[in-house]
């Protein structure tokens, strides 16, 4: 990891208590999720995949919905979502269960052999992302990658020495978000307390999850915004 020590003058953010005000914390790390923030929609890519595959979309739907609904609530039956992301399953069983509940737009069977790897490609990484977390380091900012893993085919580990500090991989940590455990194990790695961390997610509930232990939120909807909101939080010196 880099040496985190050195930095430059950074703008102190209270959070107000009920009563008192509490010591000035200093925000010293930019933690961000991968798929849908560094990268487009992942609903773009999936639909993508499906229509190449030639898988019904409304089946996708009906098959996965329910899934990522129960994986994002508090106390949302366990399912094979929360199974792939702590790496209980592997992505081939997963590929399995799922293509078990898909149909193509012909009525024909879905092959599962490498259906992850397809719907979710590297692709083309969203540049402007890229720049923000550059432009994090280059100020003295720690950085780190906080994303729910389906499988490691989408991720271009060429690009990551130039961008994080840590990366933590749901799959190869045995957590995942929202769980409280996967914010304090990143901001761990940092040497940091979840107080001193923002976190970046495009999924309202790992926001929310992150921010209940302290760390400042951004819901990322588009780079504009979030780099709209990171200038606020970081001011330049």
């Amino acid at each position: 990891m880099r040496q985190l020590a050195a930095r430059v003058a950074l703008p102190v953010w209270k959070r107000p208590y009920p009563g008192l005000m509490p010591p000035a914390v200093e925000l010293r790390a930019v933690i961000t999720d991968w798929g849908g923030v560094l990268t487009p929609p992942i609903t773009q890519l999936v639909r993508a995949c499906a229509a190449a595959d030639q898988i019904d979309w409304e089946s996708y739907i009906t098959a996965v919905g329910p899934w990522l609904k129960a994986a994002y609530e508090p106390d949302g039956a366990r399912n094979p979502v929360h199974e792939l992301e702590r790496g209980e399953c592997s992505v081939a069983e997963f590929e399995v269960l799922l293509a078990e509940r898909l149909t193509r737009v012909d009525g024909g069977p879905v092959a599962a052999e490498g259906m992850l790897a397809r719907m979710l490609p590297a692709g083309v990484p969203v540049q402007a992302m890229y720049d923000l977390i550059r432009g994090a380091r280059a100020r003295g900012l720690a950085t780190a990658l906080l994303s729910n893993s389906w499988g490691s085919a989408g991720y271009p580990r060429e690009d990551f020495p130039s961008l994080f500090d840590a990366v933590v991989i749901s799959g190869e940590v045995g957590m995942r978000k929202p769980e409280p455990e996967i914010f304090r194990h990143t901001a761990a790695l940092l040497g940091l307390q979840p107080e001193e961390c923002v976190f970046i997610d495009d999924i309202e509930a790992n926001i929310a999850a992150a921010q209940a232990l302290g760390m400042t939120g951004i819901h990322h909807v588009d780079p504009r915004a979030t780099e709209s909101r990171l200038a606020e939080l970081f001011p330049a010196a």
